[in-house]
């Protein structure tokens, strides 16, 4: 008769002989935290590449492409090479779209930055109540969709029964009293401008106010101890502190008013006679509206390609003034 016996449960010791690992080794912790942060970035890689990576590249290949509607509906791939491009590049039509859009989205970046920089030192002046009034007041032009905002806009601005018209009427423009604010080039665009600017003054002040709040107050006695004014201790204190801020705002805007789409198409489709069509409107109307879908999309790579040197070099004028500054 044989008798079985267990084996005793495996103890330290045995888990060192078989993993020749200690418990508590300092080496496999340190690669612990090392992995740690790569792992936490593989889900955000993986949802970037899925959702924008697969569209790049998608419409990569269709700027490559012959296709209207008639390769589209017969599933058709008819590849044209470079032709979309040489096509894009030697229109006039393009390049003052391109210019228009660059002058367009300075201008707005500008007054977007100097009235929010405005509204947010004042947010940050003011008393608990009316602060707290403001902010609500900032949160929620910010929180209005963009297609509400726009509707509004046009009903602002509507050429009989618009608000704008009817005090400018009433103030003594009587020739304003059923001005149509869509009708122009330059009229188009100041509405535009006007939306792009209200909706995106509310991020600039709240981003500034918090960045006001981060400044110690110990440094305005000192400025004020030295015989600083409010002039100098805002250059020499305030601004030091705001900088970095102000410069990653004005990135962000740069980006989000250069690729503003719907407040322009959605006062005017990019009219009249297509005078206010920047470069994402250009590149829908092109291919959607007039179904170059290989030409829209060779445009909107180009698009991509003019803001990627915008911003680089914006992004190289901030970092040699920090070298200046060091």
């Amino acid at each position: 008769m044989t008798v079985q016996t267990e084996r005793p449960p495996s103890g330290p010791a045995d888990v060192v002989k078989e993993t020749g690992a200690t418990p508590g080794d300092p080496a496999a912790r340190r690669r612990s935290r090392a992995a740690a942060p790569y792992l936490l970035l593989v889900p955000p890689v993986a949802v970037t590449l899925v959702f924008l990576g697969w569209p790049l590249v998608k419409n990569t290949l269709l700027s490559f492409q012959d296709l209207n509607m008639r390769q589209l509906i017969q599933h058709l791939t008819e590849w044209n090479g470079i032709e979309n491009y040489q096509q894009i590049l030697g229109s006039e039509d393009f390049w003052n779209v391109t210019v228009r859009s660059i002058a367009f989205t300075a201008v707005n970046v500008f007054l977007t930055m100097l009235l929010g920089t405005l509204v947010g030192l004042l947010v940050a002046r003011l008393g608990k109540r009316m602060r707290v009034a403001l902010l609500t007041a900032l949160v929620l032009a910010w929180a209005m969709p963009v297609v509400a905002a726009t509707t509004v806009y046009q009903w602002l601005f509507a050429s009989r029964f618009g608000v704008v018209n009817w005090v400018l009427d009433k103030i003594g423009f009587h020739s304003m009293a059923e001005y149509n604010w869509t009708g122009g080039q330059f009229s188009t665009f100041f509405v535009v401008t006007v939306l792009i600017v209200w909706m995106s003054i509310p991020f600039v002040a709240i981003n500034l106010y918090a960045a006001t709040t981060t400044i110690p107050k110990e440094l305005y006695e000192a400025a004020a101890l030295d015989g600083a004014g409010p002039w100098k201790s805002f250059t020499s204190v305030t601004m030091p502190f705001l900088r970095p801020f102000l410069f990653a705002t004005t990135f962000l805007e740069i980006i989000w008013i250069f690729k503003a789409f719907v407040q322009v198409f959605a006062i005017n489709q990019g009219g009249p006679d297509r005078l206010t069509e920047i470069l994402p409107v250009y590149a829908y109307v092109e291919g959607v509206g007039n179904q170059h879908y290989g030409m829209g999309s060779a445009i909107a790579m180009l698009t991509i390609v003019i803001l990627l040197l915008l911003t680089s070099y914006y992004l190289r004028i901030v970092l040699k003034q920090e070298e200046d500054e060091l």
